[in-house]
């Protein structure tokens, strides 16, 4: 093979790695809104769980009111 066929091999190759990288940054992007998303849910959810487990808190101290 020629001088000139491995440098366009080469480019070519390049071309092609630097596709995946592209394609690859879409998928990690996608993937980091997804995390995003799962946490936010994660919080709303460990709020909800403490506000009832605090109201249920509340509601098992005896009232010092008679």
């Amino acid at each position: 093979m020629s001088i000139t066929g491995k440098i366009w091999d080469a480019l070519a190759s390049m071309i092609k790695l630097e596709d995946k990288i592209k394609s690859q940054s879409e998928v990690v992007k996608s993937q980091q809104m997804k995390i995003e998303n799962l946490t936010e849910r994660v919080i709303r959810l460990e709020t909800q769980l403490e506000m009832l487990m605090w109201a249920a808190e509340i509601k098992r101290i005896p009232s010092c009111q008679n």
